[in-house]
Formats: structure tokens, sequence, C-alpha cells
């Protein structure tokens, strides 16, 4: 009597395989919507750039940034800033440039906050803003 060759997978090997899909897909899941929700809110950082430009040109003709809040140039920029998908709002508050996410596509309302600071003829900026918790910025 010949003995049969056994062709295909069994049940167990198929399951086994599944397992370990299964397991790579919880893992992986999680770190891809972090990773999709951070290029998403690289918009809003870019979104406060031209303001900052704005800010830095009125700062080292001013030799201050008390009034380049309401600047025009820096008004203009604040204007032309908050047209990205996936930017709310852009504003400027003293010397302090404020940038919100929107509450959509996996973004809660997360701000970017660029504070400025003059020191020898330059703007220092020091970035904060609840995108730090989240791990966005």
């Amino acid at each position: 009597m010949k003995k049969q060759l056994q062709k295909g997978f069994t049940l167990i090997e198929l399951m086994i395989v599944v397992a370990i899909i299964g397991i790579l897909a919880a893992v992986a899941l999680p770190a891809y919507q972090t990773y999709t929700a951070k290029s998403k809110f690289s918009e809003v950082v870019l979104g406060t750039s031209g303001v900052k430009i704005a800010m830095e040109t009125c700062g080292q003709v001013e030799n201050s940034l008390a009034s380049c809040a309401t600047d025009n140039a820096v008004t203009a920029a604040v204007a032309g800033a908050a047209g990205g998908a996936f930017v709310a709002t852009v504003g400027v508050t003293g010397s302090t440039i404020t940038g919100t996410a929107v509450t959509t596509d996996g973004l809660n309302g997360e701000t970017y906050t660029l504070a400025g600071v003059m020191s020898n003829g330059q703007v220092v900026w020091t970035e904060g803003g609840s995108c730090q918790a989240a791990g966005y910025c």
C-alpha cells in the first residue's frame, strides 16, 4: 500500500499564521495612527512659519516684539496662515504665536505655541502647546 503525501496546510498551521498577523496588526496600528496624526499636525507647525518670519522681521526692525502683533506684515501673515486642511486657526497675542489644529481626522484641537523673546538683537523662540503632551511636535 502506498502512503499518501500531505498536500496543503493543516488547520493548526493556518490558525497560527492568523494569530501572528493579528498580533502584528495590534502592535502596528496604534503606531501608524500616531504617525499619521503627527504628519497632519505638521501642517499646523508649517502654518505658523510665515507668521514667525514676519514677527522676526518686525522684531529686528523695531528691536522689540511689543508692537509686532499689530504690525501690518504680521497681520497679513496671520490672515493667510490658516489655509491648511488641518489648521483651525493661527493667531498672535503679544509675542506668542499660537496655531490650533482642527478637531477631526484624528486631531483633537491640539495647539502649537511659539513664545518669542528678543536676545542680543535676535528673536529666540520657545516651543510649547498641547501638541507636546500628544507627541505631535
